[in-house]
């Protein structure tokens, strides 16, 4: 009778068709002696990335895949995958062939021999190396990622950046309601969030070049990854959505503000300013949150102005209380920014509420 694999290999894809054939290869060389599995959790990539893995799977019992639907995320999808797994030990790797597969083995013996909970494939420690997979912009940056999470977190690692890694399930099982589902940094989360310590290895491997398709990595990125410095620096008080909401409605504020200013001098009355300043700040805010804030929900093509409708349906009690407030303080004699301010935080409140619960609710 199977008992099951000893070790679960997730990998989150997003277009990696041309690699999956020549990542399950390596594999199966890698880890010949070793009962393993691996899960591709696929955020429903539009290049066939999981009619890929299925035509393998259907082959090999140890290839499975799972295709994730209005579901974005790189640290959602590790999550997913590992909790799909049975296995007491699981490792994440990317799908882009970047990661070294055959340290694996060694990797898996240091769990099982009891010498760690947590072993990590570290580009900076001796004989590690990133210089290959990294032009020298993405190479400055994650350094300075990495000084910043052993700095702010006072994680005891060296490559705390590293998405290459290999733990015991049941630590994950134990901080999974913990976790932030967006940014790209699962194990940096999974370390701060522990209320236990965690005893971590690493081992050295060298960061190759990416061989097909394109990096993930965009601009977003590093505001994701300063997000979730915030959140755990805080306890998980403040959420990483809770502070990019945050960043969109300041950003937001200034808009209103700056419309409201340009609008008063051409001769329209408080009133319709303000209600012009509102309502462009509200379709800018709903722009840069699907944009950034939601972005593993966003609307797409007609769900786009759908939501930009049903948004606008919903604030437009928060735009009548707020032109009501900043119109009592303006009539007040209150200064016209103060006046503004007032109102603009009045239709904040509601535009979290309507982003949150139902703009963007998960399907």
């Amino acid at each position: 009778m199977h008992g099951g694999p000893e070790v679960t290999i997730v990998i989150p894809t997003l277009n990696e068709r041309a690699n999956i054939g020549l990542l399950v290869a390596r594999l199966r060389q890698s880890l010949a002696r070793i009962d393993w599995e691996v899960v591709f959790v696929d955020d429903d990539s539009k290049d066939g990335t999981i009619l890929a893995v299925h035509d393998i799977a259907a082959g090999d019992h140890r290839v499975r895949g799972i295709r994730r639907i209005a579901r974005r995320g790189l640290a959602g999808a590790c999550l997913e995958g590992i909790l799909s797994s049975s296995a007491p030990i699981v490792a994440v790797m990317d799908g882009d062939l970047q990661h070294d597969e055959t340290c694996l083995p060694a990797m898996l013996a240091m769990l099982q021999g009891g010498e760690a909970d947590l072993v990590i494939a570290s580009r900076y420690g001796s004989d590690g190396s990133a210089q290959g997979g990294f032009t020298r912009l993405r190479s400055s940056v994650s350094r300075l990622a990495t000084y910043l999470a052993r700095l702010l977190l006072r994680t005891p690692i060296h490559d705390p950046m590293s998405g290459f890694f290999m733990l015991r399930r049941e630590i994950v099982d134990a901080v999974a309601p913990r976790l932030s589902r967006q940014g790209f940094k699962i194990l940096l989360d999974i370390v701060a969030s522990s209320s236990t310590a965690i005893r971590i290895k690493e081992i050295p491997y060298v960061f190759a070049p990416r061989l097909h398709g394109q990096s993930k990595l965009d601009s977003l990125v590093a505001l994701e990854y300063a997000g979730l410095l915030v959140a755990k620096m805080s306890g998980d008080l403040i959420s990483t959505r809770f502070l990019a909401f945050g960043l969109v409605g300041s950003a937001g504020v200034v808009v209103h503000l700056a419309v409201l200013h340009a609008l008063l001098p051409h001769g329209l009355s408080f009133v319709v300013a303000q209600t012009a300043a509102m309502f462009t700040a509200m379709a800018f805010n709903y722009t840069l949150n699907n944009a950034f804030t939601y972005r593993d929900q966003r609307r797409r093509g007609w769900r786009f102005l759908t939501g930009l409708l049903m948004f606008a349906a919903l604030c437009s009690f928060g735009v009548v209380a707020g032109v009501g407030v900043s119109t009592l303080l303006y009539s007040g004699h209150s200064r016209w920014w103060v006046a503004g301010l007032a109102g603009a935080i009045v239709g904040s409140a509601w535009n979290y509420i309507t982003n949150s619960a139902i703009t963007w609710r998960r399907q």
